[in-house]
């Protein structure tokens, strides 16, 4: 408590200070709270169990091998595949394939987005548009396209980008409109302007939104890549498909299938990287 003393000048009453108290900065915590060695494996668990799952029913006979094709005759594929030349071409040709149709309809919807989201009359030419872009199914484009662009690659890309553009459209737009725009004020108040403001505040503020569109077309970009795959195509995992069920080969499908996921881990993993290295504060979750 503070003790209070008498002033022989002011002829009031002191009051003096207490002691400074020792403050201890708190620990920043980052990542998940737990090692490593043991995140990374639980990561892991759950598509393991599947693994073993799959093995045993496929080894006891629970599985027959007419109806999905075993780890062991899967492997042998991949192994047939691969000393061929033919595994790493056609996923190759499939991964460029999927990069560029997602590279267009990023860019085309992150572009969109942000004139929608800025302005009133960018909302009110290209919104209604997007809005039926996202309404039809890409899939049922897939005739038009044939007619339009032929069997080529070109089609193959533009079906991809169709198939991206508005998710990412979507939640740009929201993204650009849930700023803050007190923020926004506060910057032109220090002379950003422009294309300064937007790359600077505005875009950084809408990041998680658009990080997480990037997420969604990834994954749809698969979905548009096995449909476009399936049209005139002589490399690319879609080919492989086509050759697996004309030759009733389940260990060829279930490979494919197997390679398109480890091609949507790969796409995962950059936006994970992505996320960490602009973002490194969202690194916390909410429970432990």
């Amino acid at each position: 408590m503070a003790v209070l003393t008498g002033s022989p000048r002011t002829g009031g009453e002191d009051r003096t200070a207490p002691a400074p108290l020792d403050l201890e900065q708190p620990p920043y915590r980052t990542g998940c709270g737990r090692p490593r060695w043991v995140s990374v494996p639980l990561r892991f668990l759950v598509p393991a169990l599947i693994v073993a799952a799959w093995w045993i029913g496929s080894a006891t006979g629970a599985v027959p091998e007419q109806i999905l094709a075993g780890p062991p005759k899967v492997w042998t594929a991949f192994t047939e595949l691969y000393e061929t030349g033919q595994l790493v071409d056609f996923a190759f040709a499939s991964f460029t394939r999927a990069a560029a149709g997602v590279f267009l309809g990023v860019g085309v919807g992150l572009l969109l987005g942000i004139l929608s989201g800025l302005s009133g009359l960018g909302e009110e030419l290209v919104d209604s548009t997007m809005q039926i872009n996202r309404a039809v199914p890409f899939l049922a484009l897939v005739p038009l396209f044939i007619a339009w662009f032929g069997i080529d690659e070109n089609f193959k890309i533009l079906l991809i980008a169709v198939a991206t553009v508005g998710p990412m459209y979507a939640y740009t737009y929201l993204g650009v409109r849930n700023v803050d725009r007190k923020v926004v004020e506060a910057a032109r108040g220090f002379g950003l302007r422009g294309p300064r403001l937007v790359a600077e505040v505005i875009l950084p503020a809408a990041l998680p939104g658009v990080l997480m569109a990037l997420r969604i077309c990834l994954s749809i970009s698969i979905t548009g890549l096995i449909a476009a795959e399936q049209v005139g195509t002589r490399e690319g995992i879609g080919y492989l498909v086509t050759l697996a069920q004309e030759y009733n080969r389940t260990d060829y499908m279930v490979l494919c299938v197997v390679l398109y996921a480890l091609l949507g881990l790969v796409f995962d993993a950059v936006v994970r990287i992505l996320e960490r290295t602009s973002m490194p504060w969202r690194g916390q979750v909410a429970v432990r």
